[in-house]
């Protein structure tokens, strides 16, 4: 592989990223391991997809640079299992006998490069790169919602119900007829969700809702 410059995008990353790497061949999984070591980043080394999967995936952002041709279930088959299994880690897709169809697939299945061997470093360093800022922003997107569904949960059954209908565009008065409440009392449980969801306006109270996909019909009252 040819000379690689400093990347930066791995370099500013909070926590140290791990690269998975499943690939039959051991000189290229030495070869890669040293070269992220190089840039600060772990890497874990798999002969194959089925010893891939007796290991647990690391809980800092990571991503799987994954050879197309491999003993057992190859590359792009696994990449397929990946996605019916719902792990969504990143693929950096490298082979050494690659062609149109097959980067295709790849791209098309999610992956974030296609790499013919013999490939150069910088190559590598930059898909790598990629794909773990891409997991880093699904892991904290992960996160902000797990903390959204507990401040949801935190609600009360009928501040759940007012806030699903206060959401859809609803007004006090029409939310208070659709769940036989006075509309000061809706207006009293909508003060006590706004604090407990920890927003401060409608709007943001209707993006919290769209997160959570909370559907309720839009109910009209005479």
């Amino acid at each position: 592989m040819a000379e690689r410059r400093p990347s930066k995008q791995i370099d500013a990353l909070p926590e140290t990223p791990t690269v998975l790497v499943v690939d039959d061949d051991p000189e290229v999984r030495d070869a890669l391991s040293s070269l992220f070591r190089s840039v600060g980043l772990d890497s874990r080394l798999f002969a194959s997809t089925a010893e891939f999967l007796q290991h647990k995936l690391p809980q800092a952002p990571c991503c799987i640079v994954l050879d197309i041709r491999l003993p057992g279930v190859g590359g792009l088959d696994f990449q397929a299992q990946l996605t019916r299994a719902n792990i969504h880690v990143p693929v950096v897709m490298i082979t050494g006998h690659g062609d149109i169809p097959m980067s295709v697939r790849a791209m098309k299945a999610g992956a974030v490069d296609f790499l013919t061997k013999p490939f150069r470093q910088q190559d590598v360093l930059d898909a790598v790169a990629q794909a773990i800022e891409r997991d880093g922003k699904r892991r904290d997107s992960e996160k902000s919602l797990a903390e959204l569904r507990g401040l949801f949960e935190s609600l009360t059954t009928r501040e759940r119900e007012i806030m699903t209908l206060v959401t859809t565009g609803l007004m006090n008065k029409q939310v208070a007829a659709e769940l036989g409440l006075s509309e000061i009392t809706v207006k009293i449980h909508r003060g006590h969700i706004m604090r407990k969801m920890g927003v401060r306006s409608l709007a943001d109270l209707v993006r919290a809702a769209e997160a959570l996909e909370l559907h309720q019909t839009k109910t009209s009252t005479p």
